[in-house]
């Protein structure tokens, strides 16, 4: 409205419908002020508080946690649930038998019991006798006068015979035994009806299904809209039957099915629920008209077959569906399973041809091909068309390996994987390796050890970096060995060794996992490859040398520790185990004259130790005396020698010689803990236990080890 039209219209203010003007607050001209929330305002926390408070908060979060947890377990030890506490008995419920189960009795609360269940009035039906009792004691019998003439019709006032209630009980025992008897076999008198059994048949024809009858006819209504909105709705007809099914209206339920059938004849599940409900031929007839419906259902052909009894009509029916759906795997597996081997054969040559792209169909075929020279012909073209028609699938090239495997053709095997390998990388597929490592451990398992052989060999190196390769098939190959897979894991370490044949650690392995797992030939002939390519290696000289050892061929270790010597002239490890060698088989004097050679070639303190210990062995204490002075004079730093000399004084009788001994080891190792034990034990033979304790407590003050002096 414009100020104009305003003037003409007194009544109409100028400002009606014209916006406010800027920074217009109403109300703020009489001083009126709206209320403020913290949505207004904001947190009452500044900004910079939010994530300290949270930095806080997440330093002893997870102590916070772990102690509530552990609070929370230590409340459940004291305080267990009642599942916990009967769990123990509840695991002897598996041994309770049904009859076990049917004989507990129903568990009832009698507290309160007629507070909560107030009695109601009964009305109880009277017995025969109470009610011939009471017409005997009536005076006059039913003739009596009654109270009220005229209430009651003239006609009742008819003189009546006396009632005798015991022939109407009979009467009634009589008609229940002729019922039985109707429904009994006249032929052979056989009853198929147990009267025994015929409250509990009775019984059993009450409805199951546990829900209030209000719902039941709800559930019904429902359905029943359904099928009228929508008769061509199947899984609405199938509800209605099943709902029939449970509440015991078994003909209800088939009535229902069958009209489903008629409504939706093109639904195969609407069939096979109307098989299902109908009895034997029934049954047989209903599957008929379906399969005139639905010629091409698998599942309606097989329950057609499971409906026959004898093997014959079983086959018929198999061969018929098959005429109609010759593509269905399904069928084709069924019918062969029925057939003899002949047959069978003759069946899966035509599955092939109509199914050429299932490979179960392929290797099914093969499986019974595999037989003579012959048969692997057959077999070898079956493999080779399933290899045309399914070109991506790994199993096909797998099994024609294991056919040659099989027949001895031992020299196809690699050339199959590698043509697999190539093929499949072709054709776009992935190649996993994890996946065929454990094809190979199935060929393992399946006896074929070649081709197990073969893959490992063709795919341990598929996806893994140069730097990477040792360190990852070592952990395939422990792998393997977990798994029970031993020759996969040789494989490995023979395709290992292969590329890294300078690798003593490789070497190492693969000859301990020959000594748990292989033969002590196996083992033999893996340590003359690895000492071929580490002879420097003196432990794989020394598994040898113990191997031939161990298996009582002394010459043939003597041998490899003289070739041990030759490639290791100065190593002490192979001069001390030919020492061990000689001394363990009684050759004490090629166990000096080695000795003597070490002291000249390798001479080091154990060496020398040696040396001394075989002398004092044999009795030569004199010898032993004179090899101790040569090596307590070069090398005075290792305490075991004057252990020794000390320990032959000792023996000899020579206390001065030995304590002498003893202390002069100590200057020279104050750390040798056993030298302050045998100098303590010695001062304690001679009743000096005042020193030993002594020599105890200055040893402790130079060791830290102070609880094993005192123990």
């Amino acid at each position: 409205m414009t100020a104009v039209q305003a003037l003409v219209n007194k009544k109409k203010k100028s400002f009606i419908g014209l916006p406010a003007p800027l920074g217009y607050v109403p109300g703020l001209g009489r001083g009126a002020t709206g209320f403020t929330t913290r949505s207004d305002i904001g947190p009452a926390r500044d900004a910079d508080d939010i994530p300290i408070d949270k930095r806080m908060d997440e330093r002893r979060k997870e102590r916070r946690e772990m102690r509530h947890k552990f609070e929370l377990e230590k409340y459940r030890q004291e305080r267990p649930k009642i599942q916990q506490q009967f769990s123990d008995l509840k695991r002897k419920l598996a041994e309770v038998s049904s009859d076990e189960w049917m004989a507990i009795p129903e568990v009832g609360d009698a507290r309160n019991k007629h507070q909560r269940n107030p009695r109601m009035e009964k009305y109880t039906p009277m017995s025969d006798a109470m009610l011939a009792k009471a017409v005997d004691a009536a005076p006059g019998g039913v003739e009596g006068k009654t109270l009220f003439p005229g209430d009651v019709t003239p006609g009742f006032s008819t003189p009546a015979g006396d009632i005798d209630m015991k022939k109407i009980g009979q009467a009634r025992n009589t008609l229940m035994d002729i019922k039985l008897t109707q429904v009994s076999d006249s032929v052979s008198g056989q009853t198929v009806v147990d009267p025994k059994g015929y409250l509990t048949d009775l019984q059993s024809m009450i409805p199951t299904h546990g829900g209030d009858i209000n719902d039941v006819k709800k559930a019904r209504l429902l359905l029943k809209s359904v099928r009228e909105t929508n008769p061509k709705h199947p899984p609405a007809w199938i509800a209605s039957a099943r709902l029939e099914e449970v509440t015991g209206k078994l003909q209800a339920a088939r009535n229902l099915i069958m009209m489903g059938c008629e409504e939706c004849p093109k639904s195969e599940d609407i069939w096979l629920e109307a098989a299902r409900l109908m009895p034997g031929d029934q049954a047989k007839a209903v599957v008929t008209q379906a399969v005139r419906h639905l010629a091409g259902s698998v599942r309606i052909w097989i329950k057609a077959a499971d409906l026959e009894i004898e093997l014959k009509a079983k086959k018929k029916v198999f061969r018929k569906a098959l005429e109609h759906v010759p593509n269905s795997v399904r069928l084709w597996k069924a019918a062969v399973e029925l057939e003899g081997e002949e047959d069978a054969k003759i069946m899966l040559g035509r599955a092939v041809e109509c199914c050429p792209t299932s490979v179960e169909m392929f290797f099914n075929f093969c499986g019974l091909l595999w037989q003579g020279w012959k048969h692997m012909k057959n077999a070898r073209k079956v493999l080779n068309k399933a290899r045309e028609n399914c070109p991506t699938d790994r199993q096909i090239w797998i099994s024609a390996a294991k056919l040659e495997e099989a027949n001895s053709n031992t020299h196809m095997v690699d050339k199959i994987i590698e043509r697999a390998l190539t093929s499949l990388r072709a054709n776009g597929v992935e190649l996993n390796r994890e996946q065929w490592i454990k094809d190979a451990e199935d060929c393992e398992k399946a006896g074929s050890i070649h081709t197990c052989q073969a893959i490992i060999r063709n795919v341990l190196g598929l996806g893994v970096d140069e730097e990477d390769r040792k360190h990852t098939w070592m952990e395939d190959a422990d792998s393997c060995a977990a798994h029970g897979a031993y020759e996969c894991a040789r494989a490995i370490y023979a395709h290992a060794l292969t590329v890294f044949p300078s690798k003593k650690s490789i070497w190492l392995r693969a000859a301990f996992f020959e000594k748990q797992h292989g033969t002590r030939d196996s083992l033999e002939t893996l340590l003359q490859k690895a000492v071929a390519h580490c002879p420097k290696a003196e432990v794989l000289w020394l598994m040898g040398a113990k191997s031939k050892w161990l298996a009582g061929d002394v010459p043939a270790a003597r041998s490899i520790l003289a070739l041990a010597f030759q490639a290791n002239p100065n190593s002490e490890e192979i001069w001390l185990a030919a020492v061990k060698l000689e001394s363990e088989n009684n050759e004490y004097e090629r166990a000096r004259r080695l000795l003597n050679r070490a002291r000249g070639n390798a001479p080091t303190a154990r060496v020398f130790m040696k040396s001394v210990k075989l002398e004092w062995c044999l009795g030569d204490l004199n010898q032993a005396r004179s090899l101790l002075q040569e090596s307590v004079t070069r090398y005075p730093d290792f305490p075991k020698l004057w252990m020794m000399k000390g320990q032959i004084e000792e023996q000899e009788g020579h206390t001065e010689a030995a304590r002498e001994a003893y202390n002069h080891g100590l200057k020279k190792c104050p750390s040798s803990i056993p030298l302050w034990l045998l100098l303590s034990r010695l001062e304690e033979q001679n009743k000096q236990l005042t020193k030993a304790r002594s020599i105890l407590e200055e040893g402790a003050s130079k060791e830290s080890t102070l609880p094993r002096f005192m123990a």
